[in-house]
């Protein structure tokens, strides 16, 4: 994995060569309506994302500490075992801004199953569920320790629509995507390492159908991850990669003329 130092210096090349993240200049009616609908547009809101908040702001500040079996690529700010919950919420959940676009995406492109590989904390996977998708949310954490608080919290928060799956993710994610129906979002969150990200993205690929979505987190976390990155850009079923620096984005839609791969400020 990057240092931080590194990683924020390859933020400032993104912010430096990406394409403006107010449409000007950019070609592709459904990129540019991708900009304008989702990443400037808030309009697509809700009033609870304020209790979530809450909860990422208790967590931030909690001194409870977790025994975590990281089943990943671990953490670039956390290397023991036992680890805080305050970092965790800190460094290891989605920033509201990236977790209300996912929100926004989901309501938007009307999806109706979402499945997530990484629950972590859980702050996240209660953004993905307020958005309602038609066939609940489907969330799978490695960590037993976190997998049991992030459950505690969709409780608290009284989330009816997430189902959490503790276990390693390539024992659960082929059978999940034969089981889930309707159009779909994947966010993968979970292992970012090369070899994994890839073996999960060409499982999901098998299944893939017009109109899913997939979500990486932190394709610019490592060489690894870059490099996985640069692949499934180059697949030639994928239509269309944004890549927003801390998260890549990956459409699959038949009325593509050409492949399309864009870096948005955001």
């Amino acid at each position: 994995m990057y240092t931080p130092s590194r990683i924020f210096v390859k933020y400032l090349s993104y912010l430096l060569n990406a394409s403006n993240g107010r449409g000007h200049g950019t070609h592709s009616p459904f990129v540019f309506d991708f900009i304008v609908n989702l990443l400037r547009d808030k309009a697509i809101s809700d009033a609870r994302f304020d209790a979530i908040e809450l909860t990422r702001s208790r967590l931030r500040k909690s001194r409870d500490t977790i025994s975590v079996k990281d089943l990943g690529a671990g953490s670039a700010y956390e290397q023991n075992t036992i680890r805080s919950v305050s970092r965790i919420a800190k460094h290891a959940v989605k920033s509201p801004k990236y977790a209300q676009l996912l929100y926004r995406m989901i309501r938007y492109y009307h999806i109706e199953s979402v499945i997530e590989l990484g629950t972590s904390l859980g702050i996240t996977t209660q953004y993905l569920a307020l958005a309602e998708p038609k066939n609940g949310v489907v969330t799978l954490e490695g960590a037993p320790e976190i997998a049991a608080f992030a459950s505690d919290s969709f409780i608290a928060a009284g989330c009816k629509n997430i189902r959490l799956i503790c276990g390693d993710f390539k024992d659960h994610f082929s059978g999940l995507l034969n089981e889930t129906k309707g159009r779909k979002l994947i966010f993968f969150d979970g292992n970012h390492q090369y070899d994994a990200t890839m073996e999960y993205f060409n499982t999901a690929l098998a299944s893939a159908n017009q109109g899913d979505i997939f979500v990486f987190d932190d394709i610019h976390w490592s060489l690894g991850m870059e490099r996985a990155w640069s692949e499934i850009q180059e697949n030639e079923a994928v239509a269309c990669t944004i890549d927003l620096f801390f998260i890549g984005i990956v459409f699959f839609k038949s009325d593509f003329y050409q492949k399309q791969d864009f870096a948005i400020r955001f």
